[in-house]
């Protein structure tokens, strides 16, 4: 591979890089590259749905970040897993399906025309194999697999539905179709009882293709220029230092921190950071590495009076009958995530669309520390959980690299609760929960409230508990923002780094703001608008 040269480079295999491998390759008259730093998914975890509970810290196909101490949650770090193989983090996650609100999209087109939710609407639908069948507002033939589970979820989920609609709440049947509003049976990436990643989705079957190469284990150190043009990528691959070179396009998909981090060791980024780390300035670009988004979470648990998983995943009797369950029929608790539950609702009548999201998980961890849940090790009596995040926060973190070493992770400073107005929608949120859990649907199997616990209900007491127990719920985005003014922006609406030619960055990195919910969708269709950009640019 060394010296050789190709139409377009992709940086990354994962949420949108598969799909731009696809779509890239699709007619045959252009060789494509894909570089990946991870391996190809061969391992059985990351295609049995639950299986994400063994990659959440296995080095093999994770990037394990780990962010810097945040001041507002009393000096903890936060881990962050990052997908590190093909498929990146769609082959990692829980695997909830959310596309965000069309509001959303249309906030992102008031930065850069042409990602309106009538623009980005379509795409969506395009992507989907949605197995309620196509309509007005989903789609059905794409290559994502989407499924409905709502036959398949703990009871418990539906006593959650019923307790929502008591407290005074909507219920949606379908939250990605026309209305988002209410609470909701989760809807999940999966085919037949197995994870639908994209390594699965879009990049297995183009990889048959004689005019798409993908190099696994291929980590990327630096993009070379000729002048204010991007020619070729450097990578290491198995201790070998090589370069290979891009006819038209070099495309960074590496992610929401990977993306950023090969732009600043590449000399794009801070002027002053960069020169701080010896890094030849190639182009001063201020906002690489802001912007940087995440959604933050807390849970409340509860002891049950009725069995939850807790008594089927935890006995390894429960394990095995489970698990042969679902070698036979692909179906049951093995074949799902465990985030069965849950939606989007608003905290006040005011407002004009959902601010919190909610999660419901049949299934509790206690002994657990703050963002670790042991999937198949769960509390010893039954318990479950009912969690919440605000969907738009407004607090901006950044990232940066240490050193020009580009094997040493950026640091990652989340700035969580920065904003005045995030920690009071947590606040909002949890007792919002608490609603929800006292209709006569919940409250029939309630036998306690253990975290925060019922005594905790002061402004101040809720606060400490959100300080001490909230972490990330891994929807990391916006450091590589898109904006139409270069001054505030990495890209611009056509997703083309300003300033530079011959280089784009698609990937979670370019959201403007991020959306209404799990970020997993709208990266998907990023690959998908940038496969429109490219191919609408390389016909002329």
């Amino acid at each position: 591979m060394e010296g050789a040269e190709f139409d377009f480079v992709i940086v990354g295999a994962g949420s949108a890089g598969a799909v731009l491998a696809n779509r890239l390759s699709a007619d045959g008259r252009h060789r494509v590259l894909v570089l990946e730093a991870g391996g190809p998914d061969r391992s059985p975890w990351l295609h049995l749905p639950i299986g994400y509970g063994k990659v959440y810290y296995d080095a093999r196909v994770n990037w394990k970040y780990v962010t810097e101490p945040v001041e507002a949650l009393g000096g903890r770090t936060s881990y962050w897993p990052r997908g590190k193989v093909a498929g990146g983090s769609s082959s990692i996650n829980a695997m909830v399906y959310v596309r965000g609100h069309p509001a959303d999209f249309d906030g992102w087109a008031e930065h850069a025309p042409g990602w309106s939710w009538a623009d980005v609407g379509p795409l969506f639908r395009r992507m989907e194999d949605w197995s309620g069948g196509a309509d007005t507002h989903r789609g059905a033939g794409g290559p994502l697999a989407v499924s409905d589970v709502s036959d398949e979820v703990h009871p418990l989920c539906h006593r959650f539905l019923e307790a929502a609609r008591q407290a005074g709440f909507p219920v949606t049947a379908d939250y990605n179709g026309a209305t988002m509003e209410g609470a909701a049976l989760y809807q999940i990436t999966t085919r037949s009882g197995r994870r639908a990643s994209t390594a699965r989705c879009y990049l297995r079957p183009a990889m048959r293709r004689a005019n798409l190469a993908t190099v696994f284990h291929a980590h990327v150190t630096g993009i070379a220029f000729e002048g204010r043009r991007a020619v070729a990528v450097h990578y290491r691959q198995h201790g070998a230092e090589r370069t290979v070179r891009a006819r038209r396009e070099i495309v960074l998909a590496a992610g929401a921190i990977g993306s950023p981090q090969i732009l600043q060791l590449s000399g794009i980024g801070p002027g002053a950071l960069l020169q701080s780390m010896e890094v030849p300035v190639v182009r001063d670009v201020p906002a690489v590495g802001r912007n940087l988004q995440d959604h933050l979470c807390t849970d409340n648990l509860y002891r049950a009076r009725v069995p939850t998983l807790n008594q089927v995943l935890g006995p390894w009797a429960g394990k095995l009958r489970v698990g042969l369950r679902y070698l036979l029929t692909r179906r049951g608790p093995l074949s799902l995530s465990v985030n069965q539950a849950g939606g989007f609702l608003r905290s006040r009548a005011d407002i004009d669309r959902p601010d919190i999201q909610l999660y419901f998980s049949p299934v509790s961890y206690t002994r657990a520390p703050a963002g670790k849940r042991p999937l198949m090790s769960p509390d010893p009596f039954p318990g479950f959980l009912f969690g919440m995040n605000p969907c738009r926060p407004q607090s901006r973190g950044r990232l940066q690299i240490r050193s020009p070493d580009p094997f040493e992770p950026p640091a990652i400073h989340p700035n969580y609760l920065a904003a005045p107005e995030d920690l009071a929608q947590m606040l909002a949120g949890i007792r919002l929960l608490r609603r929800i859990a006292a209709a006569p649907a919940l409250a029939a199997v309630i036998e306690s409230e253990l975290e925060p616990g019922a005594g905790t209900t002061t402004d101040a007491e809720l606060e400490a508990f959100v300080r001490a127990r909230s972490w990330t719920v891994f929807h990391p985005c916006g450091t590589c923002r898109m904006d139409r003014d270069p001054e505030n922006a990495v890209v611009d609406p056509t997703l083309k780094v300003h300033g530079i030619e011959g280089l784009r960055v698609a990937d979670a990195s370019i959201f403007p703001n991020i959306t209404t919910g799990n970020t997993n969708a709208p990266a998907i269709m990023v690959g998908e608008k940038a496969a429109d950009l490219i191919l609408g640019g390389a016909r002329t």
